[in-house]
C-alpha cells in the first residue's frame, strides 16, 4: 500500500523514466521483480508500472523489504556520506544476517559511538535499526517466497522463534525518544467523528504502549497490535509493506510497539480459532478503526456484506451514495489494517474476477469459500431447527 496517491505514483513513474533530477529527495521507488529501490535518476533499465512501489524515505524502503540498489546507490544521496557511513552500509549489504556488536566495529578501525552517531544523522535511523531492518526484509522476504517461518528464523540469525518474533514486532526501531514503554507514558486520544462512542467513552483517555503478538493460524501467522480496549491491526506477516503499515500506525497515535500481549489479544485469537474451524462467523472484538472518515465509512460498508456473500467497488460506492467514488473506495478497501475481521476480502471486481488482496489471492479464495461453507451450515441448522 502506497503513501501517495495514484496519480502521484503515475508522475513520479514519468519522472523515472526520464530521469528527472527535480524529483531527487522526492521519493524513492521500490521494484518488486528486484528487490532493490532506487532514487529517481538511477540509470539501471526501468521496470514496468505495476512492479513498481514508492516512498516518501529510504527508511520506508528498507521497511518494506527493499535493499539500495548498486548502480544508483540511494543512501548517497543528495549528499556524499562519509567514507565511514558508506563503510558500515557496505560491510551491512556483504552479510545482511549478520549481527553487529563492538568487536565487529573494531575489526573495521571503526569507532562505534562516532559510527552510530554519523550514521542516526546522516540517515535518521540508528545502525542496529539499519540491520535489524535489513535482516528482518531479508526474512519476511524468504516468507513471501514460500519458506518457512523457520527457514526464515533461522536465515535471519535468531535461534529462537520468540526472538524472531519479538523482532518483527520491534522491527521499526527503538522506542521514540519521548515515549518510554513501562514508564506510564500517556496519550490522549481524542475520538473523531463516527468513531464508536462505545471504544471511546470518554473525551479523552489514556493508552498504554501498543503490545504486537504473533497468532497461529491454518492460513499462516498473522501479527495484532492491541492495546487494553481495541485491536489496532491485524494483518498476515507475509504481507509486503507490514512493516510500514506497523510504522504508520506507531506514528499516529505517537505510542511505541512493543512484545506483548492484551486481553483484546486473547479475544482476537479465541475468536479466529472459532472462525477458522467454522463455528463462528461473525467478530465481537473491539476494532479501533483508525482512518479518514471516508475510509472509515467504507470500512462500516465492508462490515455489511454478509458472510458467504462479495461485493464490488462499484457496489460499495453506491451504497454510500457516491457511486463515481470507485478509486476513492479502492484505497480506502486497501488501507484496511485488520484483516477478516474488517473483510474487505468480500471485495471482488465488477466482472467476477478476485481482485486483489494484501494476503494473498490463495488466501482471499480460501476466505470466501470458507465463509460460504459457514453460511450455507447456518442457513441449513436455521431451518433444521424451524422447519
Amino acid at each position: 500500500m502506497t503513501m501517495f496517491s495514484p496519480d502521484d505514483c503515475q508522475r513520479y513513474y514519468q519522472a523515472l523514466l526520464e530521469k528527472n533530477r527535480d524529483y531527487e529527495g522526492l521519493f524513492y521507488v521500490g521494484v518488486k521483480t528486484t528487490g532493490v529501490f532506487c532514487r529517481p535518476t538511477c540509470p539501471a533499465r526501468k521496470p514496468k508500472y505495476e512492479n513498481c512501489e514508492f516512498f516518501q524515505t529510504a527508511q520506508q524502503a528498507l521497511l518494506a523489504s527493499y535493499r539500495p540498489c548498486l548502480r544508483c546507490r540511494p543512501l548517497s544521496h543528495p549528499n556524499q556520506v562519509s567514507e565511514l557511513a558508506r563503510t558500515l552500509v557496505e560491510a551491512v549489504e556483504a552479510n545482511p544476517e549478520k549481527r553487529w556488536k563492538e568487536a565487529d566495529f573494531a575489526a573495521l578501525s571503526i569507532d562505534a559511538v562516532t559510527a552510530r552517531r554519523q550514521f542516526q544523522k546522516r540517515f535518521g535511523m540508528s545502525f542496529v535499526d539499519y540491520g535489524r531492518a535489513r535482516r528482518m526484509g531479508l526474512a519476511m522476504k524468504q516468507i513471501r517466497d514460500g519458506n518457512s517461518v523457520i527457514d526464515a528464523q533461522i536465515a535471519s540469525g535468531y535461534e529462537s522463534a520468540s526472538g524472531f518474533r519479538d523482532a518483527f514486532s520491534r522491527i521499526l526501531g527503538a522506542v521514540p525518544s519521548k515515549l518510554k514503554p513501562g514508564r506510564g507514558h500517556q496519550h490522549h486520544y481524542q475520538p473523531k467523528s463516527g468513531e464508536q462512542a462505545s471504544l471511546f467513552p470518554e473525551s479523552s483517555r489514556v493508552l498504554q504502549p501498543l503490545k504486537a503478538a504473533w497468532l497461529d493460524t491454518r492460513l499462516g501467522p498473522l501479527l495484532a497490535i492491541a492495546d487494553d480496549d481495541a485491536l489496532h491491526l491485524l494483518e498476515f506477516v507475509d504481507r509486503r509493506g507490514l512493516e510500514r503499515e506497523v510504522e504508520r500506525l506507531r506514528l499516529r497515535l505517537k505510542l511505541a510497539v512493543i512484545p506483548g500481549r492484551t486481553p483484546v489479544t486473547g479475544s482476537i485469537e479465541r475468536e479466529l480459532a472459532h472462525y477458522f474451524a467454522g463455528t463462528l462467523i461473525r467478530f465481537q472484538t473491539p476494532l479501533a478503526r483508525l482512518g479518514s472518515p471516508f475510509q472509515r465509512a467504507v470500512w462500516v460498508e465492508l462490515e455489511k456484506i454478509p458472510p458467504g456473500e462479495t461485493r464490488s467497488y462499484s457496489d460499495i460506492a453506491a451504497a454510500m451514495g457516491q457511486p463515481s467514488a470507485l478509486r476513492a473506495v479502492a484505497q480506502a478497501n486497501g488501507a484496511n489494517q485488520l484483516a477478516i475481521v474488517i473483510p474487505c476480502h468480500r471485495v471482488i471486481n465488477a466482472d467476477g474476477e478476485l481482485g486483489g488482496y494484501g494476503g494473498g489471492l490463495c488466501r482471499k479464495q480460501w476466505l470466501l469459500a470458507h465463509e460460504r461453507q459457514m453460511a450455507t451450515a447456518q442457513v441449513r441448522a436455521a431451518t433444521e431447527e424451524h422447519p
